[in-house]
């Protein structure tokens, strides 16, 4: 018997593919990448790199709080960018949602991410006892 149980809000975009917005097992929540994708529309946010950070950021913090927890509790981020000069600006908008201790991250710069996003961010999150 699995216990696991999926997490999904539609406070987030939905899943476009085979997969879940996040998945719960234990109390690690693991949060499939996020897109700028305007959860009410399914429409990309498009106007600047910034608008794209902070719908990516809105979408992971909405999935985070459907599973019971915040973006305080997120151990692990993976940021996917089309272009490493972005990587200053994804600092400034992380900051106005993380606080110390920070999560633990890595960060690529990738050839293409779905419909022509500049950034994905996934995460794992650890839920307070």
């Amino acid at each position: 018997m699995s216990n696991r149980s999926i997490i999904n809000t539609r406070q987030a975009p939905a899943a476009i593919g085979t997969y879940s917005q996040a998945v719960k097992t234990g109390n690690t929540v693991y949060i499939s990448g996020q897109i700028p994708l305007d959860p009410a529309s399914m429409e990309m946010v498009t106007e600047s790199f910034e608008a794209q950070a902070v719908r990516v950021f809105e979408n992971l913090k909405a999935i985070a709080e459907e599973a019971g927890g915040s973006l305080a509790e997120c151990v692990k981020l993976t940021i996917l960018l089309s272009d490493m000069g972005h990587f200053a600006q994804v600092n400034e908008v992380m900051a106005r949602y993380f606080s110390e201790p920070y999560p633990a991250r890595a960060a690529f710069a990738v050839k293409a991410l779905p419909k022509a996003a500049d950034i994905e961010v996934d995460a794992v999150m650890v839920l307070k006892g």
